[in-house]
C-alpha cells in the first residue's frame, strides 16, 4: 500500500526553501525599497514644508502633520524600518521582521495545533 501522504523530507525542503526567499526578499530587496514617505505621510504633509535644525525636522505651513506627534513606540529598536535608527539597517530589519513573525507564528501554531484523538 503506498503512503498518499507527502514525504516529511518534502515538506521540510518547502519549508526551508520558503523561508530562504522569504529572507532574501526581506533583507535584499529592501534596499531597493522606496526612501520617499508613504501615501498618508505624503498627504498630511501637504501644505508644508520639511526644514532641517539643530533638533531634528521642523515644519513650516499649515498642513495636518503639525497636529502629530511621535507614536508610542518611534523609539524601540525597528522603528522607521531600520535598526536603531541607523542608516542602511533596512535590510537587517527586514529580516529580524521575518525571524519574529515565524518565531510567532510557530508558537501560535505549535501551541493550537490539533492533538490526535483521546480515546
Amino acid at each position: 500500500m503506498s503512503n498518499a501522504g507527502t514525504d516529511s523530507s518534502t515538506v521540510t525542503r518547502f519549508y526551508v526553501g520558503f523561508l530562504l526567499v522569504t529572507l532574501i526578499i526581506a533583507g535584499g530587496l529592501s534596499y531597493f525599497a522606496s526612501s520617499s514617505p508613504d501615501g498618508l505621510d505624503t498627504v498630511t504633509l501637504h501644505g508644508c514644508q520639511v526644514v532641517e535644525v539643530e533638533t531634528g525636522e521642523q515644519l513650516n505651513g499649515s498642513c495636518i502633520a503639525q497636529n502629530t506627534g511621535d507614536h508610542i513606540v518611534a523609539g524601540s529598536p525597528l522603528a522607521d524600518y531600520s535598526i536603531g535608527g541607523a542608516e542602511g539597517t533596512t535590510g537587517v530589519a527586514g529580516v529580524a521582521g521575518v525571524v519574529v513573525t515565524v518565531l510567532v507564528a510557530g508558537g501560535l501554531f505549535w501551541l493550537l495545533r490539533r492533538r490526535g484523538s483521546r480515546n
